[in-house]
């Protein structure tokens, strides 16, 4: 089960988002940040029950573009399609909002083309984006491909 995250969600996201980031898979996110941008994420409760076992944000970022970010799944869960409702929930989202293209930073590109996201140069994006790459320790050397899709 898929559903907007809460505010008593915002730890269990917090050290998922921990341990994602120690291994370089997405950015750190303070708790702070999370209870800013809770609104954003979502999470994936195992079974039906209340225990998170995924997580996934939509940042809009401009206009007509929003960002897919902080994915993580918990070890053990991974290659059971978690990762792909995520990422449709969050497309979903944006589709609500209006927006029309959504983005991916990420390692993990043939998961993102499978679901229809295409590479593109970074530069293509809006400057406004990389605020939150100041926090990357690869910053100003960044190895993520960006991925976008239309919607």
């Amino acid at each position: 089960m898929i559903r907007n995250a809460r505010i008593e969600d915002a730890k269990t996201i917090h050290q998922m988002l921990n341990t994602f980031s120690e291994r370089g898979a997405v950015l750190p996110r303070s708790l702070s940040e999370i209870y800013d941008h809770l609104r954003d994420y979502s999470v994936y409760c195992h079974g039906g029950a209340e225990t998170i076992i995924g997580t996934c944000a939509i940042h809009v970022c401009w206009g007509d573009l929003a960002e897919i970010r902080s994915l993580a799944v918990s070890n053990g869960f991974a290659g059971r399609g978690i990762g792909r409702a995520m990422v449709e929930h969050c497309i979903t989202q944006a589709r609500e909002l209006g927006i029309h293209r959504v983005f991916a930073l990420t390692y993990s590109t043939g998961f993102f083309e499978k679901m229809g996201f295409y590479a593109v140069d970074k530069a293509s994006l809006p400057h406004k984006i990389w605020a939150d790459c100041l926090k990357c320790a690869k910053f100003p050397d960044c190895d993520e491909v960006a991925m976008i899709r239309e919607i």
